[in-house]
């Protein structure tokens, strides 16, 4: 009779057991929340999905937001991918991605509120810091979306979700920004004038600067890119610029040299430089082709004061009887005759031909004095023949083979080619009695930089310079007190017949100069109204 009741139990103990087993091998549910596959286990950890019967559709979809949020800060893709719905097959992939291609080092996350619409669907709101590598701390706002699937509260996951900027097929991309190459200033460390006329000095002198100076240091930029291409910076290390790098340039003088240009009907330069050193002061270029410093030119009679130097050197002063004819033809020569502005002198003397540029003293003196080369020596004084330290054309002088060459060479004609640096240079000398090379940005000296003129030249060319101002063919426009200079009219052939450059060198002040015109006609008439707004805006 006991064999019932022992039975019976017995029946009992086996349903439970059955039911025990069948409810550990049972399919698990897939993310759509119906019946599948197994899905991945979230570990020991992993956090229950809430119904939103029992304790409430808000306890429910509250705890599978939390979830989600604890086990993304913490990096648990596979108990995000388990509470998940409608997520794509490469998610745990995009996440890593997501990682990897923008740096992030960490992640935290704080919850808000659950807004609930309807029974079925919810949303959590919450806020994000991620940390950055190279940029810091970047905080975010997004929204988790929650709806009920089979009776189961689930994250409805969308790319979105990431990040805001993700939605419709916006992306987020890490940009280096570049860096501000090294500024060229002038030696005040102020930047150059607008419209300066030294653009391509500037450009080329910057490829020469050290690597170290001219280069900045990239930034870094974290951005979001819409669909329509519209960019967005959300974070930024900005990039740090190049140095500011000292030129030998002077703002004042550069900007004067400018605008003496403005309304110059023809190419014209300036070049200014500093007396005593050599030292660039502008360079105001509308010939074009750095032609300023590239540009070879005759320098017509501005070479007179090279000449005269030479016969300086030889032995004659300021003081020397010298003659002026209308015309003057050297032994075994063509006759060569002055300018029709240059009236007949007669018996005069060396400073007073130098100041009204009488090509025939010159052409006498120097056939007569020079024969053994002498002009190309004081040449070669000034520079000529001679590399410059600075990207230009070099100056020269040849040895004459006749006294038809000698004669057109003594008056900066021939041979004798020049560029506005140059001619700069020659009056530069004049002023401080010693040829210096250029420079536009400070550089350690080297032996043969300097070339000191021979006793006695600089103090007479500085009397017959100052005599073309005051009395000579420079007196017909007002310069500034303490000018001294030297115009020139160089003659050239052009297909159309001859043409003329105008010159002017001169200095003030330790500034020295040289104006160009191209084809402008005469020196005092186009170069010299230059020189004379150049010289009253500094």
């Amino acid at each position: 009779m006991r064999i019932r009741p022992l039975l019976a139990l017995l029946i009992v103990v086996l349903g439970i057991v059955g039911w025990a087993v069948y409810a550990l091998t049972r399919p698990a549910e897939s993310r759509s929340g119906s019946p599948g596959t197994p899905a991945a286990t979230a570990g020991a950890g992993a956090p229950p999905v809430a119904s939103p019967e029992g304790s409430g559709p808000a306890a429910g979809a509250e705890e599978v937001a939390k979830a989600y949020l604890t086990a993304w800060q913490g990096a648990d893709l596979a108990t995000m991918d388990l509470l998940a719905v409608d997520a794509p097959d490469d998610f745990i992939e995009r996440h890593h991605a997501f990682s990897q291609e923008l740096g992030i080092e960490s992640l935290t996350l704080t919850p808000g509120t659950v807004t609930f619409q309807g029974g079925q669907a919810a949303e959590m709101t919450f806020q994000g810091v991620r940390q950055v590598e190279e940029l810091g701390e970047w905080p975010f706002s997004s929204t988790l979306k929650l709806v009920v699937r089979d009776g189961r509260w689930r994250v409805a996951w969308a790319p979105e979700t990431l990040h805001p900027a993700l939605k419709d097929g916006g992306r987020l991309r890490i940009r280096d920004v570049p860096a501000e190459p090294a500024e060229l200033v002038t030696r005040s460390q102020e930047r150059f004038p607008h419209d300066s006329g030294a653009e391509s000095y500037l450009k080329a002198l910057a490829e020469s600067v050290p690597g170290e100076d001219s280069e900045g240091t990239p930034g870094l930029a974290l951005e979001a890119v819409t669909p329509g291409g519209e960019v967005r910076r959300l974070l930024e290390e900005p990039p740090e610029p190049g140095k500011k790098v000292p030129t030998t340039f002077s703002g004042t003088v550069q900007a004067a040299a400018a605008r003496a240009l403005d309304g110059v009907d023809h190419p014209a330069a300036i070049v200014a430089v500093e007396s005593a050193t050599g030292e660039i002061l502008a360079v105001a270029d509308r010939l074009g082709g750095r032609h300023a410093f590239l540009g070879l030119y005759p320098p017509g009679s501005t070479f007179k004061a090279v000449t005269a130097a030479a016969l300086l050197s030889a032995g004659l002063t300021p003081d020397s009887p010298v003659s002026c004819p209308a015309s003057y033809a050297p032994p075994g020569g063509a006759a060569i005759p002055n300018a029709s502005s240059v009236t007949a002198l007669g018996a005069t003397t060396l400073t007073r031909a130098f100041a009204v540029s009488c090509n025939t003293t010159f052409v006498d003196q120097a056939t007569r004095t020079l024969q053994d080369g002498g002009l190309v020596r004081a040449a070669e004084l000034f520079g000529f023949n001679k590399r410059l330290a600075v990207p230009a054309a070099t100056c020269s002088l040849k040895a004459h083979r006749n006294n038809d060459e000698l004669a057109a060479d003594a008056i900066g004609q021939n041979s004798v080619l020049a560029s506005p640096l140059c001619m700069a240079l020659v009056a530069a000398a004049a002023e401080s009695g010693t040829w210096h090379q250029p420079s536009m940005m400070r550089r350690p000296g080297q032996d043969g930089d300097d070339v000191p003129l021979p006793p006695g030249v600089a103090e007479g060319l500085r009397t017959m310079m100052r005599a073309v101002v005051t009395e000579g063919t420079a007196s017909g426009v007002s310069l500034p007190e303490g000018t001294a200079g030297k115009t020139g009219t160089a003659e050239i052939e052009t297909g159309s017949g001859i043409a003329e450059h105008a010159w002017f060198i001169g200095y003030r002040d330790g500034v020295a100069f040289a104006v160009l015109v191209e084809e402008g006609g005469s020196g005092a008439g186009t170069a010299l109204p230059i020189a004379a707004r150049f010289l009253r805006a500094l």
